[in-house]
Order: structure tokens, then C-alpha cells, then sequence
């Protein structure tokens, strides 16, 4: 019998329990490539286009649009015409039955959590996943970002390397004490993280601000940088959307907020409530307004990036790529233009500023290739 292949419920993240099928884009009977959008699927974080992860003519499809189904369940069937319905049928129901046993099984499971480590004086969250060998690589967010802005990129790369995603002073679950708040500050935060973990030297991956941390590590402290993914960056130009860093600190209600986060994408639909409600429970929080304007006023001095280090690029003793959407609204993908040779530059059309989750399996490999490369 010709193989069935299986297109089931993506895990975007650690916290992904289930996910909804917003629409397919294809039909049953069509024929499907690897890596093809073939459907929306959204989570309690963001919605996104679905790649099929096999090629083949799509025979049956058990999930419908609207219908929510935990991660892992059987949302469509490939195969060859060589294979009858009746196969296709028994090997749906053998599934099936098996699903539901593993649903059982890891009822009680439990995935790693995020544990805090002490910098500096300031309790510094992070979630560690993976086990691999080699320098570690460790996730960087951007303004108003936490370490779950990395829920595509993270378990993907802990397949082949221990990776650290952390939240940054002012951010997520750390202390809202932000010191000097400028890159340089944070910048010495994370090599603190560093020492703190006993890591000598990490692959950096960091997005926006984040970008600018990584990129301020690599120029000034290369010894502790294995390589630098610079995700939309800052630092490589004067140019900052001050309607979207005041409006990201100003809205205090949902019809304020969604369309300053719809900025961050070239599709607004990637923006979800459950997205907009997390941000607004992260904006209430204790020091977190007065964290925002200290890292605004900071970092974006006068309206313009207060640091740039693109004359210093060239001269980076660690190999640098720049990723970039060229449809981003908050910092434009010009800023990757005229770059040393050394840099490596790429860049995508249909995607904005969150260009690690809209090209979420493209970046992936361009960071694991760049790991690889030490």
C-alpha cells in the first residue's frame, strides 16, 4: 500500500493546547505542496497561515472551518489515488483511536515552565528548552515583547540546541526596575544572564530592540557571541514609529490597542483578541507604564533611535545576518540596505515587523544554519 501521510494540528509554542481551523485554503482533492499555505489556524496567541508539512493530493479532510481541536489531531489525509477510500478510512479510524489514548496519557504531562534567575540585583525570567550540545542559543524580544514572542522559533530550534528565551527588565515576568534602560544597560543585563547560567558563548537571536541588544553584544563583547540573527533591529538607523512605541504605551483599551499591534504585521488578521487581552493584562501590571516610558525615552530619544552601530558592523569579529520584512511600519527594511559584505541580508515581501513569526519556519533555518556554521 502507497504511504498516508498526516497533516494534524501544529504546536506553535509550549503553551499550545489547541488551536482553532479559521479556513482552508484548499479543497479536498487538491494537490497540496510541502510548505504551501493550505489554511488559517488560530491560537490563544496569534493567528497565522498553516504550511503543509508533506506534499500530496489531499483525499480527506476531518476538520472544518471554525471547529477547534487539540494539537495533534488529525486535520486532513494525503495519499496517492493508488490507495481506496477504505484504507484511507481504516487508517483514520486506527488514528483516531490512538489520539484519543495519547490525550489520555498526557492529560497530567507537563512541559518545562519559566523559572526566574537573579541579575544584578533584578529577578530576570527565562524558559530553557533543549538539551543540546554547542553554545546555546538565547532569544532576545523587542519593546513591549516577551519571551513568548518566540513560541514559533523556540521548539524548533531546542531540537538541536539548548535555547534560553528571556524577558527583558521592564518586560514580561521580570522586575520592572529598568535601570539606565537604554541597549547598553540591557545589553549588560543579559550578559549578566549569561554568567548567571554559566554560559560562556551564545548564539543571539534578537528581535527589534532585542536585535539592538544582540547587535550591541556582538560589537562590544564579542568574545561571549557565537553569532548574531538580527531580526528587524534597531540600531542600524535613526528611523522608529514613535505613532506605534506612544501608542503601544498610551492605549489602555481593546479598540485603541488592536490596530497600534496590527502594525507589527503585514496581515492584520494575524492579530487576535486573546493577543490584544494579553497585552492589556501586561500593560496593567505594577512599574510596567512607568518601565515603557523609561525604555521609550531611553532608546528612542527625540522621536529617532538613540544608538546606532552601523559603522561598527563591518568590523564585527562574529558573523551578523539581518532578517527583515519589507512591509515593516516600525522600523523600515531600508535599514538593511548598503550593509557591510560581510552581513548577511534577507529579506521577505509579505511580511512586517514580526518577521520571526510571520516567516516563522524560514528564520528557524537561517538561524539553525548560522548555529551550525560555529
Amino acid at each position: 500500500m502507497s504511504e498516508i501521510q498526516t497533516i494534524v494540528m501544529p504546536k506553535w509554542g509550549l503553551a499550545m493546547q489547541e488551536g482553532m481551523l479559521a479556513a482552508w485554503h484548499v479543497e479536498e482533492g487538491a494537490t497540496v505542496s510541502k510548505g504551501q499555505e493550505i489554511a488559517d489556524i488560530e491560537t490563544s496567541k496569534i493567528a497565522n497561515a498553516f504550511e503543509s508539512p508533506v506534499s500530496g493530493k489531499l483525499r480527506r479532510i476531518l476538520v472544518t472551518g471554525g471547529e477547534t481541536v487539540p494539537v495533534g489531531a488529525l486535520l486532513g489525509v494525503v495519499a496517492d489515488e493508488s490507495v481506496s477510500d477504505a484504507e484511507i478510512g481504516s487508517f483514520v479510524d486506527d488514528f483516531q483511536a490512538k489520539f484519543a489514548e495519547q490525550l489520555a496519557a498526557s492529560a497530567s504531562e507537563k512541559g518545562p515552565e519559566p523559572e526566574t534567575v537573579e541579575v544584578a540585583g533584578q529577578r530576570i525570567r527565562y524558559l530553557q528548552i533543549g538539551d543540546g550540545a554547542g553554545a546555546p542559543i538565547v532569544l532576545i524580544h523587542g519593546y513591549g515583547g516577551d519571551l513568548n514572542n518566540f513560541l514559533f522559533n523556540q521548539p524548533a530550534l531546542a531540537e538541536k540546541h539548548t535555547t534560553y528565551a528571556i524577558d527583558l527588565p521592564g518586560h514580561g515576568g521580570s522586575s520592572k526596575d529598568v535601570g539606565e534602560a537604554d541597549i547598553a544597560s540591557q545589553a549588560k543585563t543579559v550578559l549578566g544572564f549569561l554568567d548567571a547560567k554559566g554560559i560562556q558563548k551564545a548564539h543571539l537571536a534578537g528581535h527589534s530592540m532585542g536585535g539592538g541588544v544582540s547587535l550591541y553584544l556582538a560589537t562590544h563583547h564579542p568574545d561571549r557571541v557565537a553569532s548574531a540573527t538580527l531580526l528587524a533591529p534597531a540600531g542600524l538607523g535613526p528611523d522608529i514609529s514613535m505613532e506605534y512605541i506612544n501608542g503601544f504605551i498610551e492605549a489602555s483599551r481593546r479598540k485603541k490597542l488592536e490596530p497600534i499591534l496590527q502594525m507589527l504585521v503585514a496581515k492584520p488578521e494575524m492579530v487576535t483578541g486573546d493577543m490584544v487581552e494579553d497585552v492589556l493584562k501586561f500593560k496593567r501590571l505594577d512599574g510596567v507604564d512607568a518601565a515603557l516610558k523609561k525604555v521609550r525615552d531611553a532608546v528612542f530619544a527625540g522621536g529617532k533611535q538613540a544608538l546606532s552601530l552601523r559603522d561598527q558592523l563591518g568590523s564585527a569579529k562574529v558573523p551578523v545576518q539581518v532578517i527583515w520584512g519589507t512591509q515593516d511600519k516600525i522600523v523600515p527594511a531600508k535599514h538593511a540596505e548598503g550593509l557591510p559584505g560581510s552581513v548577511k541580508v534577507t529579506t521577505f515581501d509579505d511580511a512586517g515587523h514580526l518577521i520571526h513569526m510571520e516567516k516563522s519556519a524560514e528564520v528557524n533555518q537561517a538561524i539553525l544554519a548560522f548555529a551550525a556554521a560555529d
